[in-house]
């Protein structure tokens, strides 16, 4: 690790989406760490003639001295799309190229040549149209990995939530929730809170599943038969745990006081909290790798891309919690 001038990795995202606009967006600003684009210039100069903005895009030459991101410069790594974008107009022709990236991404953090990855939005539809089984940049990030089980966490400054499950329908969550994936899932929150953002012993809310948490059994068995024992289990070797809570209760300030992290059960029992204190700034952070990756919290936003109206808050955000990352990570043992 360079800690003193971190080197970070930006993908491109949909091409079609706002992934451009954002990286011409930030290029204005001045970050304490190297940033290199993994994209098309072809791409990037298009949509910064559409937004009216000017760029200077500086071709990656890796014998160049490390630098800090300089405010007007794109420092970018040559990617090709294979047909020309059209903002807001998906191709599935294109999604080899956002698979590329990605990939790209992952194997140079693995590799130690960068210090961690941000990554911008992709559209799983076009993915998946096009013949590839995608179901999220996190857990294709972890299969690049070898990462059976990748732990989502989504954080800004109001709230940390990691979640057991991510992308899976409803039906399908609880059977998914077994003893060892939630143990899993637990022992990776409390070790990579320390592990990348220096908290030395983490204080942990656990939702319960069903609502009242199961209601003494009467409106689900789950916190009975599968989290209770795991968290019994986990408190005496020493992580602090609190839980099964309700999870309509489990969000009011009361409850949450001196709590660093709540564990959601399912995607849409957290996400929609966190979301509505900090939209536009909050951060995803995949714990559970061996590498450090961030990424921002919204999606690609077709209608929005190429009109100058895309925020990049989160990116930003994306880019100084994985600088955050990074200096805490030589402070500590990163190791998978």
């Amino acid at each position: 690790m360079r800690a003193d001038i971190p080197r970070i990795l930006l993908t491109t995202g949909e091409p079609a989406g706002i992934g451009p606009d954002l990286l011409i967006d930030i290029a204005n600003i001045s970050f304490p760490a190297q940033l290199l684009c993994l994209t098309d210039p072809t791409l990037l100069l298009q949509r910064a003639k559409l937004l009216s903005r000017s760029v200077k895009l500086i071709e990656y030459d890796p014998a160049q001295p490390v630098k800090p991101q300089q405010p007007g410069e794109i420092l970018f790594q040559r990617i090709a799309t294979a047909r020309p974008v059209i903002a807001g107009t998906l191709d599935t022709g294109n999604t080899g190229f956002v698979l590329n990236v990605i990939t790209t991404a992952t194997r140079l953090c693995l590799s130690g040549k960068f210090d961690a990855m941000v990554t911008t939005p992709v559209n799983k539809g076009v993915l998946n149209d096009a013949g590839h089984a995608f179901s999220g940049h996190t857990e294709f990030i972890a299969g690049l990995c070898g990462i059976e089980l990748p732990v989502m966490m989504l954080m800004n400054k109001q709230l940390r939530v990691a979640l057991v499950t991510t992308h899976l329908p409803l039906a399908q969550i609880p059977a998914a929730i077994t003893q060892d994936r939630l143990e899993q899932t637990l022992r990776i929150v409390n070790r990579d809170l320390h592990r990348q953002l220096g908290i030395a012993k983490s204080r942990i809310l656990v939702c319960g599943l069903n609502p009242h948490a199961g209601e003494s059994g009467h409106l689900g068995r789950e916190e009975i038969e599968i989290i209770s024992p795991v968290l019994d289990k986990l408190k005496s070797q020493g992580i602090n745990l609190t839980g099964p809570v309700p999870a309509d209760t489990a969000f009011t300030s009361g409850v949450l006081q001196g709590i660093d992290v709540v564990v959601a059960m399912y995607h849409d029992q957290g996400l929609p909290v966190l979301k509505a204190q900090g939209f536009g700034e909050t951060v995803n952070v995949t714990l559970g790798l061996p590498i450090i990756r961030t990424s921002v919290d919204h999606g690609t936003a077709l209608e929005l891309a190429g009109t100058g109206k895309a925020h990049s808050g989160s990116l930003r955000a994306a880019i100084e919690t994985a600088i955050e990352i990074v200096r805490h990570s030589s402070k500590t043992a990163y190791a998978a």
